[in-house]
């Protein structure tokens, strides 16, 4: 194996990354490992002794990261105006935090004089892609090391072993039974019974949400306002996006919403299934979605979802830093430029309804719509546009019966 000076290891203090920081230090003789942590709002029971844990695995560091402002604002905000929802339910909740993670990990290994900087996914995954991508765009001259794609190691047995012959301690066991990832905008669920399809999700799958049947039997309401494409205050009160979305978790999990059990096709080509609980990114989306009726022309509409629909499969495939993602956020954003208005949400068993929605640059005109007498539409009008906008059928009938 090659030889490095020092290594940045992306830490969480999960069984995985416990076992590579004596791993790395094994194999690349003479190495320092610093372990990186970022917070991006998976709660602080997770980052509880993570510090002490990497230094008892042989890290000579331990940096822990704020980055909750920075992954709503810069990362999930943008994501929201683009309307990306991937394969048609998947709110990106994993994908979105991968690239501040990678990113202020690169930084840190600039900062601290690092040659290679070392990850625990899996070579199944996406997240290999999404981290890797990142330093490739970022900071190509790191050396990247994955040692799942290179140790013998093969089970979660194999590493509880590893930890055990070394006297490294672990919270984790074998008898764990779901893979979990969380950040403040999400958390999913893997392994366990779901990874058969026949299986329906037991409550343990559920650990943010209530179920829609346990759901309070009234109903609750908010209002949320939203500017060009930010929601920046809940029920009149001005918020920052993070404590817009901890808010929203907060009201929305009592109610159930934002729970999804779905089956993906994974970049690297399998499929993979899994619980994802998205409770204030599920008001948040239909809050936007509504405002968009009331002010999107309808090609500006259709082009806003083919943007959101791109942007999915580019965030999902780990391409943030690429000139593509410039382009499809700046056209997001110029969409966004009329978004604004007030929308009241109704959530209620597992599900959220916008019932009103006002906005200053509506398009939407009672005097156009109703069905009641009206002294602004001709409706005589009607039959020329329709003969133009059926001209190439007419004239195609025509040709045909010309044969």
């Amino acid at each position: 194996m090659s030889q490095f000076k020092k290594i940045v290891l992306a830490y969480s203090g999960g069984l995985d990354t416990s076992a590579i920081i004596p791993w790395l230090k094994e194999n690349y003789e003479g190495c320092e490992v610093v372990a990186f942590v970022a917070d991006v709002g998976q709660g602080a029971e997770d980052l509880e002794g993570v510090e002490q844990k990497a230094i008892a695995s042989g890290a000579s560091k331990c940096i822990v990261a704020d980055l909750k402002d920075e992954f709503v604002n810069d990362y999930v905000y943008p994501t929201l105006t683009t309307g990306a929802i991937y394969e048609g339910t998947y709110l990106l909740g994993t994908s979105m935090a991968r690239p501040v993670i990678a990113k202020a990990m690169v930084e840190v290994a600039l900062a601290e004089g690092a040659d290679a900087i070392s990850h625990g996914c899996t070579g199944k995954g996406n997240d290999q892609v999404r981290f890797e991508g990142a330093v490739a765009a970022l900071a190509p001259q790191l050396a990247v090391i994955a040692p799942w794609r290179i140790w013998d190691m093969r089970s979660r047995e194999d590493l509880l072993d590893y930890l055990a012959e070394r006297n490294i301690k672990t919270t984790a066991s074998a008898t764990k039974i779901y893979s979990r990832d969380a950040n403040a905008w999400h958390i999913s669920t893997e392994g366990g019974e779901l990874e058969s399809t026949w299986n329906e999700p037991s409550e343990q799958a559920w650990t943010w949400t209530v179920s829609p049947e346990q759901a309070p039997d009234k109903a609750e309401t908010l209002s949320l306002s939203v500017e060009k494409g930010r929601i920046v205050a809940v029920d009149g009160q001005a918020m920052s996006p993070y404590q817009v979305l901890t808010t929203l978790n907060e009201r929305a999990a009592k109610h159930g919403v934002g729970r999804v059990d779905i089956v993906e096709n994974r970049l690297v080509g399998m499929k993979s299934r899994g619980c994802y609980e998205t409770p204030g990114g599920t008001v948040m989306m239909a809050a936007l979605r509504a405002v968009e009726e009331l002010v999107l022309d309808k090609p500006t509409r259709a082009w806003r979802e083919r943007v959101g629909a791109e942007f999915s499969h580019l965030v999902y495939d780990g391409r943030w830093f690429t000139p593509l993602c410039k382009a499809l956020l700046a056209s997001a954003e110029a969409i966004a430029e009329d978004v604004t208005g007030e929308v009241v949400l109704k959530m209620y068993k597992g599900q959220v309804t916008a019932i009103q929605k006002q906005s200053p640059n509506s398009l939407y005109s009672e005097e156009f719509a109703t069905f009641g007498e009206d002294e602004v539409y001709d409706q005589s009008h009607a039959e020329g546009f329709i003969r133009l906008y059926s001209l190439a059928s007419r004239i195609k009938a025509l040709k045909s019966q010309q044969k």
